[in-house]
């Protein structure tokens, strides 16, 4: 009876397997980027938020289109909304970011909440 090793058998498992690591990579390598830009523009939501008694509407707006700018996301005036009510300010922020593979683009939506008292 011959050994396994010898028929060759275990070469296709492997190449599927191979095929599978470089797609994860692939995949990583595309939305890594976008996630870290993201988490950059969250903050900035949050900061810009629990500065609101310093600044009015207009800039805190100037501010969020100025870092979208900067991170190079697709974030028009009409994707922010801010909102002063009660002594509370709140701030969302709501855009699609396409990430582009091969024979597809994917539409990664996001959307950053911040809501703060008004000192």
């Amino acid at each position: 009876m011959r050994n396994r090793r010898e028929l060759g058998e275990g070469r296709l498992g492997c190449l599927f397997g191979l095929i599978l690591l470089l797609i994860a990579g692939m995949v990583a390598y595309k939305m890594m980027p976008v996630k870290v830009k993201t988490a950059d523009m969250r903050d900035s939501v949050q900061n810009e938020a629990r500065s609101a008694g310093q600044h009015n509407d207009a800039s805190i707006l100037k501010a969020l289109l100025l870092k979208a700018e900067s991170l190079q996301l697709p974030i028009a005036e009409k994707d922010i909304t801010i909102v002063r009510a009660g002594g509370e300010i709140r701030v969302d922020v709501d855009y699609t970011v396409p990430v582009k593979f091969p024979g597809f683009v994917y539409q990664w939506h996001f959307h950053h909440h911040a809501e703060n008292p008004i000192f």
